[in-house]
């Protein structure tokens, strides 16, 4: 029998990008569902056989205005009770650390950009080694503390909280391994003018760092996830 996966999307152009072909690889029929869809408010978070979290630029902490937060929060903790697989990425993996229980807050300064991963020594036994030392993409300016019973896998200059796992079945990234081919940075770029210009960062630049960089990380990052999935029960 085939297995299901579960795409959480916060809002619709942040999809799950590069890491598609190795879940798809992996024999997964994946569906999607957007926070924002009434049937969100339904929806099951505990029996896919994977859940995948994307980002988004709300933060956890902004739950009067985003009601779904604390409802997805809510239903990743009974996910996480029942130690299903689960993914997230950016603010995935904010939600995923709120669920466990850490602390989710604003960052001391947006992290947006290429700039390179460092692997922990715990993290080098786990699939995160196929990234250290890359340049990876990051669009974040809200951090969080790690959660208790959780590995931590890696950093960055900015932030040391990069990445964490639960045994094997739940992977939190704060970075964006997905990222590198899909058009969509292109509505990134330009829903993000402001933040770019506070840190002197030029649009068309970025998107020629992108060009030249995505190709090699997404090849990393779909290494990273071929390599989780793999070790999966």
């Amino acid at each position: 029998m085939s297995k299901t996966a579960l795409i959480v999307r916060h809002v619709p152009y942040e999809g799950i990008a590069g890491f598609r072909a190795p879940v798809e690889a992996a024999g997964y029929d994946l569906t999607r569902i957007d926070v924002c869809d009434p049937a969100f408010a339904d929806a099951d978070l505990v029996s896919p056989d994977l859940v995948i979290l994307m980002g988004g630029p709300m933060g956890v902490y902004e739950r009067a205005a985003y009601p779904w937060i604390a409802h997805e929060i809510e239903r990743l903790a009974e996910r996480f009770d029942a130690d299903r697989p689960t993914l997230g990425v950016c603010l995935g993996a904010q939600m995923m650390a709120a669920a466990l229980g850490a602390e989710v807050y604003a960052g001391h300064e947006q992290e947006i950009g290429f700039h390179p991963i460092e692997v922990t020594p715990e993290g080098a036994a786990t699939p995160l080694a196929h990234l250290d030392g890359m340049d990876v993409l990051h669009w974040h300016g809200d951090t969080f503390d790690l959660p208790a019973g959780t590995e931590w896998l890696a950093r960055s200059g900015r932030y040391p909280h990069q990445a964490f796992r639960r045994g094997d079945s739940l992977l939190a990234l704060q970075f964006h391994a997905e990222m590198g081919l899909d058009p969509r940075i292109d509505a990134w770029i330009e829903s993000s003018h402001q933040s770019l210009g506070d840190l002197g960062l030029c649009p068309r630049a970025l998107r020629g760092e992108y060009d030249a960089r995505g190709p090699a990380v997404v090849r990393a990052g779909q290494a990273m996830i071929g390599d989780w999935l793999g070790r999966l029960h």
